[in-house]
């Protein structure tokens, strides 16, 4: 659970809504510490082949969250990796993408 300036944001919430743009072909979504928030909304993405990593597209994708679910709930920031770290059952490992912020 993400708190950030007293709201609780799940993160596999946030995760499914950015699985259902059309950019996006797996994401991870973790809370990271924030001076005012307390914490903010982090998004590591793997584009499908085709898309260009660009401020433009970080923007859709934040506007494409907002427009979903309830707007405090959009990724601040947006980090585009090329491959998520998974357990060897294929969970995304959330304690490697903390490391990775």
């Amino acid at each position: 659970m993400i708190v950030s300036a007293g709201y609780n944001i799940s993160g596999p919430e946030v995760e499914s809504v950015l699985l259902q743009h059309e950019a996006v072909a797996e994401c991870g979504v973790i809370g990271v510490p924030d001076e005012t928030r307390g914490q903010i909304v982090k998004a590591f993405v793997v584009l499908n082949s085709g898309y260009t990593r660009d401020d433009n597209l970080v923007a859709q994708l934040q506007d494409f969250v907002k427009n979903a679910v309830a707007p405090y709930k959009y990724p601040r920031v947006v980090a585009f990796v090329d491959s998520l770290p998974r357990t060897e059952t294929g969970k995304l490992k959330r304690f490697e993408l903390r490391t990775m912020a």
